[in-house]
């Protein structure tokens, strides 16, 4: 073991989670992480809205599920021993129709199966006992679902990691991936590495990295951007907590939602339009060999023909503020599209088979000695101490995740 390197691509707190792990079970291992931006969490991890799941909303049985509530019980302890901000604020999902409240029931089978702790189900008044200026017809309330800051607990992982003699690499994109002997070679910032094992945790480049290293190419990456709008502060004493509406099953997006998040500040959000470049944070983001990707995948345009209605819905949204708070402000009525300034956004790696399915569960690939993460959409962030044992599992027993 004390001969072996292990190379991780991608300093999100999945990549840092998983680097930690390696260098605090394999003591002597040398882990390098690679990371082309100049810190960590410059993408995903880094525009999170902050939210630690409880478990609600996964297929029992499935990653999610399993990884979500082991993560999040392991990623309270870990905040509790730094001093990092964690805050058990609470999450209500509402039902506003009888439909939506058939599908809350569903949704409450479900979180228990799951063994969501602390769950109860209440009425109109149970709705604003929990959150006073909130209406609607029935809701679920999750007690353990919490808030944080995951940029500074990246940036605590990556501060682990090279206090137990593991090296986190700026500015190394990783260019070229080689196999060498049972091992891999990587090309990255210039320089040329040899590693016994390498494990890409690339988010957003994440397929692109998989294939290079010699995954096959599907999934695909489809980029979504998600758009947030801010309260103003004079009306952020109106939402307590978390306020989210019931999800639709045949969307795998939450539809957009009120956050408190641990600085104070509440937003809305977010919606999902595609977006242009797989870092596009803003209208203006265009980058065509992103675009190229997205539009030669079938998947794409499968996944097209399913949702262009809600796709052109969404895209309205994006460019109307009054048009993006109607559905909010179905939840809460005192705050509309004067009470709102627009805030920042981030992209979510969507990952698409083939036909159109939207990939849903999480999705770890093993081919020789590369494992590859292709898909980690939320609750990634909640689950990353797991995701890194889950994957340190796996290097230990050999067998495919």
């Amino acid at each position: 073991m004390a001969d072996r390197t292990i190379g991780i691509v991608g300093a999100g707190i999945v990549g840092l989670a998983t680097a930690r792990e390696l260098v605090l079970r394999r003591p002597g291992t040398r882990v390098v992480v690679w990371e082309k931006e100049d810190r960590v969490a410059a993408h995903q991890t880094g525009h999170n809205s902050g939210v630690v799941h409880a478990g609600l909303y996964y297929e029992p049985g499935g990653l999610k599920a399993r990884l979500c509530t082991r993560g999040r019980d392991l990623l309270r302890e870990y905040c509790a021993e730094r001093g990092l901000p964690y805050e058990e604020c609470g999450k209500l999902v509402v039902a506003l129709t009888p439909e939506e409240a058939t599908r809350l029931d569903a949704l409450h089978a479900r979180a228990d199966r799951n063994a969501v702790p602390g769950l109860r189900r209440v009425g109109p008044e149970g709705i604003r006992e929990f959150e006073p200026h909130t209406t609607g017809l029935a809701g679920l309330h999750s007690p353990r679902t919490a808030i944080t800051d995951y940029t500074l607990i990246a940036r605590s992982f990556a501060d682990d990691v090279t206090a137990a003699g593991g090296e986190v690499r700026f500015g190394a994109a990783v260019t070229a991936v080689t196999p060498a002997g049972e091992g891999a070679r990587v090309v990255a910032g210039g320089g040329d590495t040899r590693v016994d094992e390498l494990i890409v945790c690339a988010g957003l480049q994440g397929d692109r990295v998989a294939r290079a290293a010699g995954d096959g190419d599907e999934p695909r990456i489809v980029p979504f951007r998600g758009e947030y709008m801010l309260v103003r502060p004079e009306k952020a004493h109106l939402v307590r907590g978390l306020v989210y509406p019931v999800p639709d099953p045949r969307y795998p997006f939450l539809g957009v939602h009120f956050t408190r998040r641990v600085s104070g500040e509440v937003e809305v959000g977010p919606n999902a339009v595609l977006a242009l470049a797989r870092e596009g944070y803003r209208h203006s983001d265009v980058r065509l060999a992103d675009l190229r990707d997205t539009l030669t995948w079938p998947g794409f345009w499968a996944m097209g023909l399913r949702h262009w209605r809600t796709g052109v819905a969404e895209v309205y949204g994006s460019f109307s503020k009054r048009a993006y708070m109607r559905a909010a402000r179905r939840y809460i009525p005192g705050i509309g599209p004067g009470d709102v300034v627009r805030g920042g956004s981030g992209v979510r790696a969507q990952a698409l088979d083939r036909d159109g399915s939207l990939v849903d569960d999480f999705r770890i690939h093993r081919v020789g000695p590369v494992t590859a993460v292709r898909n980690a959409p939320s609750p990634a962030a909640t689950s990353a101490l797991a995701i890194a044992e889950h994957i340190a599992d796996t290097l230990d027993g050999g067998s495919a995740p």
